[in-house]
């Protein structure tokens, strides 16, 4: 990053900027797995726009739908009006989606945000159950405004200022206390124990995998179990699928292999392509909002509608699922690989679908691992409430020779930062 773009983004961006900190270098163009910066530097991603790539950067079938809209001078904003961009974006989404899943939900559109829909669900909830209480869980992360941030975990988001409580209260999540304590159990009882000081609550809101928690994946009893124990409290089930939905995962939804139905969830991010895209799906008898009780402005981006319908088409057969499998096994193998060395100092490998962890023994030595993964131009970043996890989330549309010279690079990054913080003892690149 040149002097110039440094002084006008210091003096100008406000202290809350992040991502420019962990990748410092001023981005001009980018296609697929690829971003270029403005002195033509080529960065394998691995970020993924911190999930919202799934896609890829300016994915064609995209790009060239896109272009055609705006050529016709198709609606671009229209609130909650109807437009044949988002009636075509709704039979779509329930004919390749609901239909085949045999779900059946009605669509809300809120705000582009991830954390305007996990609003909106919690919100809803407390209206049809007519209790104030939901249930959260630890390492959760389910976004940074008032609402959302109530039913986030990491203390590094929250402060008793923000008066963030909201009558939440934070439960075990699936391997909190290690494989040999069932947490789902444990909230059974304190929600039968009339003792244990809990009220039933409007709802549980939890994710399948935990991804910026730390790659914490919840198994399909234990998930089974919470759905069974949401029916037997008639508490409402919320499915955050903002990061791990649209294929993260290796499904759709994350919570497909489970077999459970939520009753609420939460989509944002990789489900407009790269473009602001936010949608609750919720169960018919859910539906109990009167008419613009829950708004916004941008609820109805006609671009983000467009892009969304010609992404189903990934959906329409199994081959895309079985590409990500496919890319997923290679990831895994090599991740195992790399733990087996002794002196790479990892703790524990763990991941599906295309997010996976790698968590260090020591901390500080994952920032210094992705600080010269970047200078060796891959973008990838930590996660975990110590940020001692390294997060690899690839586009899904990766193809496997970039996926593999992008883990390469990894593990270079891993040899070098190990060898300097080791007394020059040298790693075995697998």
């Amino acid at each position: 990053m040149d002097s110039k773009t440094i002084k006008i983004i210091q003096e100008r961006e406000s202290n809350v900027r992040s991502y420019v900190r962990s990748f410092p270098t001023t981005f001009e163009k980018s296609k697929d797995s690829i971003i270029w910066d403005e002195h033509g530097r080529r960065f394998i991603d691995f970020f993924a726009g911190a999930g919202s790539l799934n896609y890829g950067h300016n994915n064609q079938i995209v790009n060239n739908a896109v272009i055609d809209y705006l050529k016709q001078d198709g609606i671009l904003l229209s609130l909650d009006k109807s437009t044949k961009a988002k009636v075509d974006f709704i039979q779509s989404f329930v004919d390749i989606i609901l239909k085949p899943r045999d779900l059946d939900y009605k669509l809300q559109f809120t705000g582009p945000t991830g954390t305007n829909v996990v609003e909106a669900a919690l919100k809803l909830a407390r209206k049809v159950k007519k209790r104030s209480g939901i249930f959260a869980f630890t390492n959760a992360y389910h976004g940074a405004t008032i609402g959302s941030l109530s039913v986030t975990a990491n203390t590094a988001y929250r402060n008793e200022f923000y008066g963030i409580q909201s009558n939440v209260s934070f439960l075990p999540f699936d391997g909190y206390f290690g494989n040999d304590v069932n947490t789902a159990n444990y909230i059974e009882k304190i929600l039968t124990d009339k003792s244990s000081g809990y009220e039933i609550p409007a709802a549980m809101i939890v994710e399948c995998v935990q991804g910026e928690g730390g790659i914490n994946i919840a198994s399909k009893k234990w998930l089974r179990s919470i759905s069974e124990i949401c029916k037997k409290f008639d508490i409402l089930l919320i499915l955050d699928e903002i990061q791990i939905g649209n294929g993260r995962s290796g499904s759709f939804f994350s919570f497909e292999e489970a077999g459970i139905v939520p009753d609420m969830v939460c989509m944002s991010k990789s489900i407009g392509g790269g473009f602001p895209m936010s949608l609750l799906l919720l169960k018919p008898e859910i539906d109990q909002w009167k008419p613009g009780e829950h708004s916004g402005t941008f609820r109805g981006n006609n671009l983000a509608f467009v892009a969304a319908k010609e992404l189903l088409s990934y959906w329409k057969d199994d081959q895309f699922v079985n590409e990500i499998a496919a890319k997923s096994l290679i990831v895994k193998n090599r991740l195992e690989m790399l733990a087996n060395n002794e002196l790479c100092s990892i703790k524990a490998i763990r991941g599906k679908g295309l997010i996976w962890g790698i968590e260090l023994e020591l901390p500080e030595l994952a920032s210094k691992i992705t600080k010269k993964a970047f200078e060796k131009g891959l973008l990838i970043e930590t996660c975990g409430s110590l940020k001692n996890i390294i997060k690899l989330m690839p586009p899904l549309v990766i193809e496997n020779a970039l996926l593999e010279e992008g883990l390469n690079l990894l593990f270079e990054s891993f040899n070098e930062v190990i060898a300097e913080n080791t007394q020059h003892l040298q790693v075995k690149l697998v």
